[in-house]
């Protein structure tokens, strides 16, 4: 399963998914190091017997050796293949078995392995989960018939898809040097090419206890935890990992617009990615006025995009904005908008462009930053009613190069910005002619427009 990191595919969740943590101290995540380097988080929640146990790699698909894309995701899903000691497909059986639920994801900064379970079953997921971590059979027979599924997944995802097509172009432009531009899923040729030896260097360079964070959300506390922690990951042996690789994004000096047309569109659509600053990789201070930012533009129906365009003009069936700033990776911000029954594409995205210059020149209010931080702390309520999204919220931003305290202050941090601050970073991030536009069409379209220079969101 493939991870996006995209905020329109996130919709609802998004908050679970892209860092942006619980109130602070309502989680009181309790912590150790193993002496492998593995990291332990125990998020105690005793509502119910069970827990989510959750393994965490810091490898995506930025860390992808040039040339082969998707490996990331290939090994996961032979990740589930077998051992010398749960050998053909055991790991699923069991886990089902026990009454458990489980799955994996890969993303553009992390790979993770998960289990919902009873709580007494705790120690059965553990040694599951401890012996793949080193002892994988990667055999041709089983990468032959994984590669075919794979494959099946990305023309059922991306190439029967002409949202997914246009939107792994657009990223593949959007960045010009750095690996987010390259695709989870891979290039198809690319995953063609990808051998068992690439697959068990891949596997053997990353997948190593200190490279390895275990996130356990449920009915436990630290102390019942950290002894199975030490019995089975504790054991593995530490290997030396890569040096970081920083990559950096040169100055974009042009826009682009990237368009697609296909007889499979139904609704057109229109978006448009800027460069943002972000938490992780330039560690701005804009990064928090820009969630007030997104939250303003975007949260629900009385957002102003939503408000604007939607109920008030009446050009558009959808509008909001993104925020993308927890990645390893550079930031983006990006506004969307869908033209209403009878409307042009062209006369809903230049609704868009026209809200965009009225805020640039008035700025957003007090009482919209008061009414957008009210509503992102309360959201984050929600989050405690779910033990796999408590745990997915330690174990993305943690991953990502977030600590505890980040996760635990976010309210706070959040609560303190202010008006002048969301002006400011809405000015520096949506004033310029440089971004880039994506425009979605049918493949007949009665439009004829050449846009000036313009782009999109994923």
């Amino acid at each position: 399963m493939i991870l996006k990191l995209h905020r329109l595919i996130f919709a609802a969740v998004a908050f679970l998914f892209v860092g942006s943590p619980a109130i602070a101290g309502i989680f009181n995540p309790e912590t150790a190091t193993l002496d492998n380097g593995m990291k332990v988080i125990v998020i105690p929640k005793h509502s119910a017997p069970v827990v989510t146990h959750m393994v965490w790699y810091k490898v995506g698909s930025v860390d992808e050796p040039q040339g082969k894309s998707g490996i990331a995701h290939f090994l996961e899903h032979l990740m589930f293949k077998g051992t010398p000691k749960y050998p053909n497909g055991q790991f699923s059986e069991i886990v089902a078995r026990n009454g458990g639920q489980e799955n994996a994801f890969t993303s553009l900064d992390y790979t993770g392995y998960f289990q919902s379970i009873a709580k007494d079953r705790l120690d059965l997921v553990m040694e599951l989960e401890s012996d793949r971590m080193r002892n994988l059979i990667i055999e041709e027979a089983e990468t032959e018939t994984e590669r075919n599924v794979v494959l099946e997944e990305r023309r059922t995802r991306t190439d029967n898809s002409p949202g997914s097509r246009l939107r792994e172009q657009a990223m593949a432009s959007f960045y010009m040097n750095h690996p987010y531009g390259r695709p989870i899923i891979g290039w198809e040729h690319e995953i063609r090419d990808i051998t068992v030896e690439d697959l068990k260097a891949f596997y053997d360079t990353w997948y190593a206890p200190n490279n390895a964070t275990l996130v356990i959300a449920g009915d436990v506390t630290l102390a019942e935890v950290l002894p199975l922690a030490e019995k089975y990951y504790g054991v593995i042996v530490a290997r030396p990992l890569p040096e970081p690789v920083k990559w950096i994004e040169p100055t974009r000096l042009v826009s682009q617009t990237v368009e697609l047309r296909d007889a499979n569109v139904r609704e057109p659509s229109w978006s448009k990615r800027y460069r943002a600053p972000s938490h992780i990789y330039d560690k701005s201070e804009h990064a928090y006025p820009l969630e007030v930012l997104s939250e303003i533009l975007s949260g629900g129906s009385t957002s102003i995009l939503y408000s604007a365009l939607v109920v008030d003009q009446k050009v558009a069936s959808s509008a909001g904005a993104w925020y993308w700033g927890d990645g390893r990776g550079p930031g983006s911000f990006g506004l969307y908008v869908a033209p209403a029954p009878g409307q042009s594409l062209d006369t809903a995205s230049e609704a868009m462009e026209a809200e965009i210059e009225r805020l640039i020149t008035e700025g957003v209010s007090e009482d919209d930053v008061a009414r957008a931080i009210i509503r992102l702390q309360d959201s984050a309520e929600f989050a405690k009613d779910s033990f796999s999204g408590i745990a997915r919220i330690f174990g993305s931003a943690i991953t990502s190069g977030q600590t505890i305290d980040d996760i635990e202050q976010w309210p706070e941090r959040i609560g303190a910005v202010t008006v002048d601050q969301v002006n400011e970073a809405l000015r520096l991030v949506l004033d310029t002619d440089i971004a880039m536009v994506n425009r979605l069409l049918p493949l007949e379209s009665a439009e004829v427009e050449e846009p000036a220079n313009p782009e999109e969101k994923s």
